[in-house]
């Protein structure tokens, strides 16, 4: 793992390249994507089971592209009854927390004759996109599927693509512990197309959440405006700042741990001690070779990852600020105190006993979170994700009197003639 200092010639080109990664989408991926799409809202479901035989290798018709209920519960029963009550235990602690984000309606009736207020609506069907093929993520319809049932969302719908030609037993386990309505056995850029149109099997929603590779994401940017979308994710990343004082262990393995995701995830430390950056670096080194997905970890690192010696706690804070990390950890002695200086981070985690790996499965807090800078305007997936707002106004005769001539004015300042008419009407009856 490399060592750098902040002070080095080139840091700052070097920083900027790092924060840049994976931002450009591959011209050819684009304009395949961009195809698939299209032809699915042209043609429906006969491209999207010929893109899921092309892709996938598996036949579908419209009879069997659903996940019956009882192929549901069939793969649910095969978990094992250790890990049903880990996905119960996770669920339940997922749920408490995105309680906390329940938004309610008011009107302010406050002034005579007016009140104003919102409506909390619903969206009223989403689709949530799990990423299937060799691995199975139940911790991602948890964490998708249970902030939309909170919500109030009236039908949630998965998209997946199959593993060994059937749902996957834990994803099916976590599909009936969250609410989900229905799944349907496809993947890729075709299903993001078919959530976006609909197509005669697949029901057409408003949201859609969830991540998923290259093409899942450039799919989810080209249909954004047809539908709704959580965010275009990006590779995965975590920055750790440490004074020193954590065993360089825990911080070695929490940085190969998001290193491990894949070749353009990003680790990086941050402190402003030279020898325990050394000695992460070391760590780093002896733990990487420990690891099954070991050259996947070492490249990342190579490319994307370092341990950077800043002049202080107060330039790293700046430096973990501007790169807006998906995951932050505050691996220091107080992290209470620095926490306040933080405003660009999908999630933060204090202290030297909050790894990463913790927010993933089971504290509770969303793990779908911003990354690629997009901390610095976006939020982890929540409850108010799956709702919009509605205002409410109505003004009695009386209140209109006092507020017309104004509105009138208003009117007049912008050349809205017809806009001032609307209100000149009432005021002469």
């Amino acid at each position: 793992m490399n060592i750098i200092d902040t002070t080095n010639a080139g840091f700052e080109a070097w920083f900027q390249g790092i924060m840049k990664r994976g931002g450009v989408t591959d011209e050819g991926l684009g304009q395949t994507v961009n195809r698939i799409v299209r032809d699915v809202e042209k043609r429906g479901d006969e491209a999207l089971f010929a893109y899921t035989r092309q892709f996938d290798g598996y036949d579908l018709t419209s009879q069997t592209v659903a996940v019956q209920k009882e192929e549901m519960e069939r793969a649910a029963d095969r978990v094992a009854a250790v890990d049903l009550r880990l996905l119960e235990r996770a669920a339940k602690r997922i749920e408490a927390f995105h309680r906390h984000q329940i938004q309610t309606d008011w009107l302010d009736a406050s002034e005579e004759g007016i009140r104003i207020g919102q409506r909390i609506v619903p969206l009223e069907r989403v689709g949530l996109y799990v990423p299937g093929g060799l691995a199975a993520y139940p911790s991602t319809v948890l964490m998708a599927a249970i902030p939309a049932r909170i919500a109030g969302v009236e039908e949630i719908v998965i998209v997946s693509p199959l593993r060994d030609g059937e749902v996957h037993p834990l994803v099916a386990a976590a599909a009936l512990l969250s609410g989900v309505s229905r799944v349907f056995k496809v993947g890729g850029a075709q299903a993001v197309a078919a959530l976006a149109f609909g197509t005669a099997s697949i029901p057409r929603v408003d949201k859609i959440v969830g991540p998923g590779n290259a093409y899942v994401a450039a799919a989810k940017r080209l249909v954004f405006g047809q539908v709704d979308i959580d965010m275009i994710a990006g590779p995965s990343e975590i920055l750790v700042i440490a004074d020193g004082k954590t065993p360089a262990p825990f911080v070695a393995a929490d940085l190969l741990a998001q290193a491990e995701h894949d070749e353009l995830a990003s680790a990086i430390l941050l402190t402003p001690d030279r020898a325990y950056a050394r000695s992460v670096s070391d760590e780093v080194t002896r733990q990487a070779d420990l690891l099954r997905r070991r050259t996947i970890a070492v490249r990342s690192l190579e490319r994307y990852g370092a341990a950077i010696v800043t002049a202080d706690m107060t330039e790293a804070l700046s430096l973990a600020n501007r790169f807006a990390p998906e995951h932050l950890e505050l691996a220091v002695e107080n992290p209470d105190a620095l926490l306040p200086s933080i405003r660009n981070a999908g999630a933060v985690f204090l202290g030297s006993y909050t790894p990463e790996t913790l927010g993933d499965y089971l504290a509770g807090p969303n793990h779908i979170l911003p990354t690629s800078g997009t901390a610095r305007f976006s939020s982890a997936l929540g409850v108010y994700d799956f709702v919009k707002r509605i205002s409410v106004l109505s003004f009695s005769a009386q209140a209109f009197q006092r507020y017309g001539s104004l509105a009138r004015r208003f009117a007049d300042l912008e050349g809205l003639e017809g806009h001032g008419r609307a209100i000149g009407v009432r005021m002469e009856t």
